[in-house]
């Protein structure tokens, strides 16, 4: 449930702290004192969509966190999946907005983003608007209602993955018979290219061994000389003594002075080692002396060989290797359109498949909402008759489409407010307060199939009087039971029924606006109720009805 609700620099609000309740947590007050703003802080600190206009005159950012107890098991679950551990079973959330657009979000400290925020906030909380009246205004909508009564997630997920499945083979079908031309042409292309770096007859790496090839051809002269001057420092000549013999006089006489002195025979086995070595390497020097020798016949074709790889560089790839994949890329790409007909075929067996799938998942789920719709229909319409409409009738249309996102059903719910006449759309004969109590009465029964645990309803009582109001407060106070609930009203009969009552009010210091949030006692609400039914809240008679509404309550 949602404990603890800060708010900072948002619209008419500097600084609020409301510490929210189990039970039904009613928020009253005039119009334009801010509990509107309220909500539209629970949205931003849930992920959803706000604007940088929320911030409050001559702030740079606004603020807003929200503390949640006793999360349940599977949005524990699931924020620790996305890295997010709790230690003692709380969510704290926090959303900071500025004036440039950026957002900061965190999630128990941690770094998160708005996405991450909207797909856990819509796990903790469900909030109906005013505004979700208009949903019932939608036909396309209302197969939600009967998925969500029939707990059609795991079955919706499972067909939407077959159905995008049947959609991508079609897709791919459709460009494969798309243009013919171009088939050919490609294979022109492709016989083409494969052709030319077939006859080039490349070998791995070979343009990195050719060209420090040529650059030892280029440069034999050069390394001639080094090597000579190499060797007669080894060999020495007449005049001096080379690096060979030197080294093996050293080890000579190393070997003599270890016949007296023992501890120079390993010295004298190391200079040994050495003279053999370099003995070695003065014969690896004479072997490239013999092999490094100027030969403008090969240098010619390696020019010949760089200039033909140069050429197929520039349209294949820098490297061998690049050019190399581009050939067996090609030579794949060119059997996959000359086997046209044969991939075709597969392709049909493939999307036949696919599309089989999808529809008997469609018309599992289709089977499956012609039953909850019964139960949804005879369900609304008991909510309805408890809300002074009793003679209202609700029917569910179901008829039957080509396959799409949501199946092969297309639901609408009808009504037929009195005896006798034909049940219509709901969007060509509700009234306002019609609709709101329809809402009511669908949240009602969506209620029990609801996971969230805080619910809040953002007068959700427009164009509902009377006797009406009381009963819609407890159909709220019934759904409290099982969950945390939070209830923006301006009647009195609802806000009686409130487990914990929050006034807000504007106050104005210094040509600037304030809101407040003030938690209400029993002398304070007795106070409230009376203003919100008569506008003094010293009205002896609202007085005495305010509490006779309480204790009724």
């Amino acid at each position: 449930m949602l404990s603890t609700l800060y708010i900072e620099n948002i619209a008419v609000i500097e600084k609020i702290s409301i510490d929210f309740k189990k039970g039904l947590n009613v928020l009253t007050g005039e119009t334009g004192a801010g509990k509107s703003i309220i909500i539209d802080s629970i949205c931003a600190v849930l992920g959803r969509r706000t604007s940088k206009d929320l911030i409050r005159t001559g702030a740079e950012k606004a603020f807003v966190s929200a503390l949640f107890e006793d999360v349940s098991e599977n949005v524990l679950k699931a924020c620790n999946e996305l890295g997010y551990e709790s230690e003692d079973g709380s969510l704290f959330i926090q959303r900071e907005i500025s004036k440039s657009g950026k957002n900061s979000c965190r999630i128990n400290g941690r770094p998160s983003t708005v996405s991450i925020l909207k797909e856990i906030g819509a796990e903790l909380v469900n909030i109906h608007g005013q505004h979700e009246s208009y949903e019932l205004m939608s036909p396309d909508l209302h197969i939600n209602y009967i998925d969500n009564m029939g707990g059609h997630q795991q079955l919706l997920s499972e067909y939407f993955d077959a159905y995008n499945q049947y959609k991508a083979y079609k897709k791919q079908l459709s460009q494969l018979s798309d243009d013919e031309s171009k088939r050919m042409h490609e294979i022109d292309l492709l016989t083409y290219q494969i052709n030319e770096l077939n006859e080039a007859d490349l070998a791995e790496n070979e343009l990195e061994q050719l060209n420090e090839e040529r650059l030892v051809l280029l440069n034999s002269e050069k390394i001639a000389r080094s090597l000579y001057s190499a060797k007669q420092a080894l060999e020495g000549d007449d005049s001096y003594t080379g690096a060979c013999d030197a080294l093996e006089n050293v080890a000579g006489s190393l070997n003599d002075a270890s016949r007296f002195s023992p501890q120079l025979e390993q010295l004298a086995s190391r200079v040994l080692d050495l003279s053999y070595e370099l003995r070695d390497c003065c014969d690896e020097v004479d072997n490239q002396i013999e092999l490094t020798q100027s030969n403008p016949q090969r240098l010619e074709e390696i020019e010949q060989r760089l200039d033909i790889l140069y050429h197929l560089s520039k349209k294949y790839g820098s490297t061998t290797e690049e050019m190399i994949d581009f050939l067996n890329k090609a030579t794949v790409r060119l059997q996959s359109l000359i086997s046209f007909d044969e991939n075709k075929t597969k392709l049909e067996q493939s999307c036949k498949q696919a599309y089989d799938k999808a529809l008997s998942l469609a018309q599992k789920l289709s089977e499956s909402r012609k039953r909850v719709s019964e139960i949804f229909s005879q369900s609304v319409q008991s909510e309805m008759a408890y809300l002074d409409m009793p003679k209202v009738k609700i029917f569910v249309s179901t008829q039957q489409c080509e396959l799409y996102e949501k199946g092969i059903d297309k639901i609408e719910l009808l009504i037929s407010a009195n005896p006798g006449e034909e049940p219509k759309p709901v969007s060509k004969i509700a009234s306002g307060g019609e609709l709101s109590r329809m809402m009511l009465a669908i949240k009602s029964v969506l209620t029990k199939y609801d996971t969230t645990g805080t619910l809040i309803f953002d007068e959700v009582d427009t164009g509902i009087s009377g006797s009406a109001s009381q009963k819609v407060g407890q159909k709220l106070k019934n759904a409290s039971a099982d969950c945390q609930v939070l209830c923006i009203t301006h009647q009195a009969q609802i806000a009686a029924f409130a487990d914990s009552h929050y006034l807000i009010q504007k106050q104005f210091e210094e040509d600037k606006t304030y809101t407040t949030v003030t938690p209400l006692d029993l002398s304070g609400r007795v106070a409230e109720l009376a203003r919100i039914i008569s506008g003094d809240s010293k009205d002896e008679t609202a007085v005495t009805f305010a509490k006779q509404l309480i204790k009724n309550s």
